[in-house]
């Protein structure tokens, strides 16, 4: 029998490579398989080739492609476009990690010519918390939106877990806790209220050769205000953030990735029913990004975050990046 399963490739085999490659294995073997993984570090592969020996390991990028209907591509964010354009020049779509690049001109010049042949790996276009918040909007709860207000802080930078990516992670050149973290809840606010524009922002580069370490920003979703602040070293918590849309009715946020809260009349926060912790969430939300994926594929809708998403996000955080 003729294997009618998409055949998903993956660049990259770090913390995001591989946690997609598990959500495949556990979660969407009927309708997706792993047709190889690549990275260029051997420690990589070396480390594939023990937690997942039966994974095809492959000699370099254009042998990912060449073998597969959809590439993920979850290397440093330097290299995202030039295995973008590779796997769209043989035909193939692609899934890449945000974000979409660093370079905001060559970005723009790709998505003019990319068509909706990719899209952009930012979960909350499949989390159900987000969907809860979409329920409450539909339902009237906040009435005409006034602002959006986003905060996000960290303990240390890079986070615990991704000590071994801090050669990039924390650098100015493609690492950063903007680009890696605040960029979810400018797509956020961007897919839940409308386009970014209208910067105006502070940053902070406090240590030699390292990533930034504070930013505020005002920019606008749509005609919404919005207000942004982000910081190391100022919660005991690995990470901490909240993305508040208030209204004359009423309010509603995301807390810590995935608690949907509304403001009841007495002032105090209610989660969703159903509500659970980001450790809990994310296999799900994970599974619904893979539906999304094998749609992109087969060329059929899907909610995925689209390549314009993703340009309109990368565009607002290159230019706060930009803003010392």
């Amino acid at each position: 029998m003729p294997d009618s399963r998409i055949s998903i490739g993956i660049i990259g085999a770090g913390i995001m490579g591989e946690r997609l490659l598990r959500a495949i294995l556990e979660q969407a073997p009927d309708s997706l398989r792993v047709s190889g993984i690549w990275d260029p570090a051997p420690a990589a592969m070396d480390r594939m080739a023990a937690t997942f020996p039966d994974i095809p390991r492959l000699n370099d990028a254009a042998a990912i492609i060449a073998a597969s209907d959809c590439v993920y591509i979850a290397s440093p964010p330097a290299s995202h476009l030039d295995h973008a354009r590779a796997a769209l020049a043989a035909g193939k779509t692609f899934f890449g990690e945000k974000p979409l690049a660093v370079d905001v001109a060559d970005a723009r010049a790709f998505v003019a010519g990319a068509g909706d042949q990719g899209a952009v790996n930012f979960p909350f276009a499949s989390s159900l918390a987000v969907a809860s918040l979409k329920d409450w909007i539909a339902q009237g709860e906040i009435g005409t939106v006034s602002r959006v207000a986003i905060e996000v802080a960290f303990a240390t930078w890079p986070r615990g877990w991704q000590a071994d990516a801090a050669t990039w992670l924390d650098k100015p050149a493609q690492g950063g806790f903007t680009r890696e973290v605040v960029s979810h809840f400018l797509f956020l606010s961007c897919r839940l209220v409308g386009p970014l524009h209208g910067l105006e922002a502070s940053v902070e580069f406090p240590e030699t050769d390292k990533a930034e370490r504070r930013i505020e920003a005002r920019l606008f979703a749509g005609d919404v205000p919005v207000e942004l602040k982000g910081s190391v070293g100022t919660t005991v918590k690995d990470d901490h953030n909240i993305w508040m849309l208030e209204g004359d009715k009423g309010a509603i946020r995301l807390c810590d990735w995935s608690i949907a809260e509304r403001r009841l009349a007495d002032g105090t926060w209610q989660p969703a029913a159903g509500a659970m912790p980001n450790e809990q969430a994310r296999p799900i939300s994970l599974k619904r990004q893979l539906e999304g994926v094998v749609r992109l594929a087969r060329g059929e809708p899907h909610h995925l975050a689209t390549l314009s998403e993703a340009l309109n996000v990368q565009e607002i955080v290159e230019a706060i990046l930009a803003s010392r």
